[in-house]
């Protein structure tokens, strides 16, 4: 039996091959690998010796040759085929152990160039692999330095692999080389491609098996971003405290960090099933916290809280009297920490704010297919709005406005926000129209409207009801994209009640 061994990844090598020549195999390598084998004192061929052709072009050119594809492909039932590798004198190739070129970490190493990729772009290792995988009834392929014992062990009790096992690691070969392949015409794409694609190639490698879905009868796996671009991410969070994270964990999780990270003063956000239910800011965090959770004493219970600052003893302390399922701050002072971690299954989670957040496509799936949209994370400036309305915004409304439409930009619409220069008073999410949200948001916020709460909505009014409903509940100023075939009708309703009311000329639509 003959085994072609060639890794760029040589964990596990030396034992996984001595294992192969205690079972009988001669063994096949090349440049590196070769050495490491020769220098463990384990038997090699070198594949020019196979090949009849050195190794050329710094090793470009080494196993893309017939005798080695031959090897591989050779159909053993087929009396033609191997009448064909004894007229050549073709040894057949049993086992291929091959892992390729860095690619991945090459692209992620900043000091390297697009000239360091392209020489990084493995041509003869996917070709062996998917010979081998293709031609899986008679050859076993391995990629992966995990499966080094499970060949070694059907090899030791039975002299073979079983046909279960090589099918298996077809399989994952075909896998390997796919997403190797995606991860290359990613970056292809991004560096050099002049033409949209017309096919969206992805690859993401698997973070972890969750326990369930959104329900218990539904399975569910973590996978992450093959080449992550930024750290400010749940992925890349470091877990300090608590149980494993589930499928609602993440998702509320990743809205409340996308929500917090709109803030630059200290800031808390209380996300509940993807909408928050509270945010306040302050001049401290404690502060910020005190106003986040008056926002909503009821909703925020089991909630997500995300921090942009540090976390302090007094915050702590205050956040440990109520039930939360996480909290997310770039840090946790250990005093803090000490009391958070009192109760075992609240999960703690320190992430990276200061890591650049890096815009990416966002995913959805739909039945057959893949929506693919920018991420939402247009940079607006309050200053260029414009004011719809006889009456002017004061520069505190219009800070209080900005407030407020930072936020209503991460409730599912339709969305409405009442809110304060402090926090959010009332919000209204996900309603079949928008006079149902604002009607929620204003109970919510009840006697909390003073002369100091707007209103901000993520899209445009039809009708003039919901300025109407604002101005009979004391909203000062409002602000909303405009747009409306209609917008006059609210215009002349917010003038009637003395109300201000900006256009952004945007809108934030969240589904």
């Amino acid at each position: 039996m003959r085994a072609l061994v060639s890794v760029s990844d040589k964990t596990g090598l030396v034992p996984f091959v001595k294992g192969l020549v205690a079972a009988g195999f001669e063994i096949v390598s090349t440049g590196g690998t070769k050495r490491t084998l020769d220098a463990a004192g384990l038997p090699t061929i070198g594949i020019e010796e196979v090949t009849g052709f050195p190794e050329i072009m710094d090793g470009r050119v080494k196993t893309l040759h017939p005798k080695v594809h031959a090897g591989l492909l050779a159909r053993r039932d087929r009396a033609d085929d191997m009448a064909t590798l004894a007229e050549k004198e073709i040894t057949p190739i049993d086992l291929v152990a091959v892992n390729l070129y860095p690619f991945k970490q090459t692209i992620e190493d900043q000091t390297k160039d697009l000239a360091d990729a392209i020489e990084n772009i493995d041509i003869g290792g996917p070709s062996m692999i998917r010979a081998a995988a293709k031609n899986y009834r008679d050859v076993t392929v391995v990629v992966d330095s995990d499966d080094y014992d499970r060949v070694l062990a059907e090899l030791k009790t039975a002299g073979h692999t079983s046909a279960e096992l090589r099918a298996d690691l077809a399989a994952k070969a075909f896998r390997h080389t796919a997403a190797y392949d995606a991860v290359i015409a990613g970056y292809l794409t991004k560096q050099i491609a002049t033409t949209p694609a017309k096919t969206l190639t992805l690859t993401f490698d698997k973070e972890a098996d969750l326990r369930y879905g959104e329900n218990s009868h539904q399975k569910a796996t973590l996978y992450r971003d093959a080449v992550p671009t930024t750290n400010f991410s749940l992925l890349s969070a470091k877990q300090l405290h608590g149980k494993q994270l589930s499928y609602n964990n993440i998702k509320d999780a990743d809205a409340a960090m996308r929500t917090v990270r709109e803030f630059t003063a200290p800031t808390v956000v209380a996300m509940k099933h993807m909408n928050p239910c509270g945010i306040g800011t302050a001049e401290t965090l404690e502060a910020a916290w005190d106003r986040a959770y008056q926002a909503d004493s009821v909703s925020i219970f089991g909630g997500v809280i995300a921090l942009n600052r540090p976390v302090d003893l007094a915050t702590a302390e205050k956040m440990h009297q109520i039930f939360l399922e996480i909290i997310i701050a770039p840090s946790f002072d250990e005093d803090a920490l000490a009391v958070l971690t009192k109760k075992k299954n609240l999960r703690l989670l320190q992430v990276d704010f200061k890591a650049p957040e890096t815009p990416e496509p966002e995913l959805v799936s739909v039945m057959g297919g893949l929506l693919v949209q920018d991420e939402d994370v247009l940079a607006e400036d309050p200053t260029t709005w414009q004011v719809a309305t006889e009456t002017q915004p004061t520069p505190e409304q219009l800070q209080t406005l900005a407030f407020a439409w930072k936020a209503v930009k991460h409730v599912k619409s339709n969305a409405i926000v009442v809110a304060n220069g402090e926090r959010t008073l009332g919000v209204g999410a996900g309603q079949p129209n928008r006079i149902d949200s604002l009607k929620i948001a204003v109970k919510h916020a009840g006697e909390a409207i003073d002369d100091t709460a707007v209103m901000a909505s993520d899209a445009f009014f039809p009708f003039d009801d919901c300025v109407k409903y604002a101005a009979e509940h004391g909203i000062k100023a409002i602000v909303q994209p405009g747009g409306s075939v209609r917008d006059q009708e609210s215009i002349d309703a917010a003038n009637a009640a003395g109300i201000a009311m900006v256009f952004t000329g945007i809108r934030h639509f969240r589904h």
